[in-house]
């Protein structure tokens, strides 16, 4: 009974495990990384065609993105995720494969003007996403699973995403058994929408996250509508547009919530029917998700909302952007607007183009709402980058940068504890493994776990194995950071192409050797007055 850590270890995406249990190789997530790698990631222990099962803790592409890949190298096993989960899944997947394609089409049309560069090729295909998805096998909260001898799961609402899980694994091997227990990302508590994360009931091993595990959200509650109400009016009154980089899936339905309230009371008086944009096919397609989901996935006001008649999602002025043009024509139109549009942390997609247009504008605000990592875009922005090249353009930030405060999907260190404590016991609990989190912070909250709770906690690399059955290391590994291209390697390109150059030209002088001797003269005074000013 082994366990293998690959990904999200002493980083925060590309969450994957990988359990042998009886034989079975099963997954729990299969994530794709974003942002700056730190580490180098193991590869899978086993081909993806010999993985019998994957468990999804939930739909976040640092979770589900890799599903795709898993069907292309072979994988045709069942995959277990809640009914909201696998509705996410159906559109996200498809969603990533399009962008994986359209970036290698772009990167082919940019190699086919330089031969000495190899065509590209898509991580994976929408036919792989579509082979992914149909592998999909919904199961609901709470519902004891039965999926081989000795293996049986129960997924238990964490309160992070529409369909989040905790992932409870009952394991019997050589007649011994074993809990194990995946937090998945645990969420945030007083959320819009969906329910508080719910407590899980013991266990020998658990895995849980540390997005959050070194820092505290507010003591008092934010009034969230209060201070969005407060940037929508200033900014409207500068004259400029609002510009929120937002997940698609759960942050845009999160202020989808929150505008149609500040709409329904008035609060940003002058502008009271301000017009906003989703520019996301992706978040118009989930949040359709989020208005046909089962109510068990709700908290009372959202249930109390929808008994009313009411689409806690929907108001007056609320525009739907699809295509391209759609897209574009936002930036046509020059009312004050909000433009909610994706990636959230700013590194791809129609996001990029409303920075392009609003960054430079001392009117505008970008109003960040969630977590950004190291290495994104948006990071750069909030921690007050000056300016910022985008499309090969530099571009200016003179726009006001804001921070929703406290608005997060993941619970804070405090959050983290009490679930931890609510359903874990330190005496009885053997191992807390400490995952998916920036380098520092998961040694850091597996220390002070140790220390003030008792439990005993363990930071693992990726690549680190865990026998379940005799509670011991059988492999334990320290990180191996991604290298990185130097100052000096970077030189050392310049002047290889400096050298091609340098070589294209002996090339042409050979070619004209027999040319007019006028032509050959003015050629040769043209490079010489080239070499006398750059040997000054």
């Amino acid at each position: 009974m082994l366990i293998e850590f690959i990904g999200a270890d002493h980083e925060v995406t590309g969450s994957c495990h990988y359990l042998n249990v009886n034989g079975k190789n099963i997954l729990v997530d299969y994530g794709m990384e974003q942002g700056r790698k730190l580490y180098e990631n193991v590869d899978l222990p086993v081909p993806a065609a010999e993985i019998d099962y994957i468990l999804l803790t939930h739909a976040h592409i640092d979770h589900s993105g890799l599903l795709p890949l898993a069907y292309k190298k072979g994988f045709r096993g069942q995959v277990y995720a809640t009914n909201a989960t696998a509705k996410l899944c159906n559109i996200m997947l498809r969603d990533s494969a399009h962008i994986q394609t359209f970036e290698a089409e772009w990167r082919n049309r940019k190699a086919r003007r330089n031969s000495n560069i190899e065509s590209f090729v898509p991580l994976y295909t929408m036919e792989d996403a579509d082979g992914a998805i149909r592998l999909l096998h919904p199961v609901g909260y709470k519902e004891m699973v039965h999926i081989a001898d000795g293996i049986d799961v129960r997924f238990t609402d964490v309160g992070h995403l529409l369909g989040s899980a905790a992932i409870e694994l009952f394991l019997t091997e050589d007649g011994v058994s074993r809990k194990i227990v995946f937090s998945g990302d645990v969420g945030n508590t007083d959320q819009p929408i969906i329910k508080d994360p719910e407590a899980v009931d013991g266990a020998d091993y658990v895995l849980i996250e540390s997005t959050y595990g070194d820092r505290l959200h507010s003591e008092v509650k934010p009034d969230y509508v209060k201070e969005l109400s407060e940037v929508l009016k200033r900014t409207f009154e500068r004259g400029g547009n609002v510009v929120i980089p937002s997940f698609a899936v759960g942050r845009t339905q999160e202020l989808l919530y929150f505008i149609r309230e500040i709409k329904e009371q008035g609060l940003v008086g002058g502008f009271e029917d301000f017009p906003v944009y989703v520019d996301s096919p992706l978040a118009v397609d989930a949040t359709s998700i989020f208005g046909k989901s089962s109510l068990e996935c709700y908290d009372e006001e959202a249930t109390a909302l929808l008994n009313k008649g009411i689409n806690p999602l929907s108001f007056t002025n609320l525009n739907l952007s699809i295509t391209p043009d759609d897209s574009k024509n936002i930036n046509f139109d020059d009312e004050p607007k909000v433009i909610i549009s994706a990636s959230g942390m700013c590194d791809a997609g129609r996001i990029r183009h409303h920075l392009k247009h609003n960054l430079w504008r001392k009117e505008s605000t970008i109003l960040f709402v969630g977590y950004q990592s190291v290495g994104t875009l948006g990071r750069a922005l909030i921690e007050g980058a000056r300016t910022v090249k985008l499309f090969g353009e530099e571009i200016s930030v003179n726009a006001e940068i804001g921070m929703l405060t406290g608005l997060s999907g993941h619970a804070d260190q405090k959050g983290l504890i009490n679930w931890l404590t609510e359903g874990f016991d330190p005496e009885k609990t053997k191992k807390v493994f400490i995952v998916h989190g920036e380098d520092k912070v998961t040694d850091g909250f597996a220390a002070l776990l140790n220390k003030e709770y008792g439990y005993k906690t363990y930071a693992p690399y990726s690549g680190t194995k865990f026998d379940l059955l005799k509670n011991e290391f059988v492999e334990e590994k320290s990180g191996v950071q991604v290298v990185r291209k130097t100052v000096h390697t970077r030189i050392s390109t310049v002047f290889e192409r400096l050298l091609s150059a340098g070589e294209r030209l002996m090339g042409i002088i050979k070619k004209y050797e027999h040319g007019a001797n006028k032509d050959m003269a003015r050629f040769a005074d043209q490079i010489n007055a080239l070499s006398d000013k750059w040997e000054k």
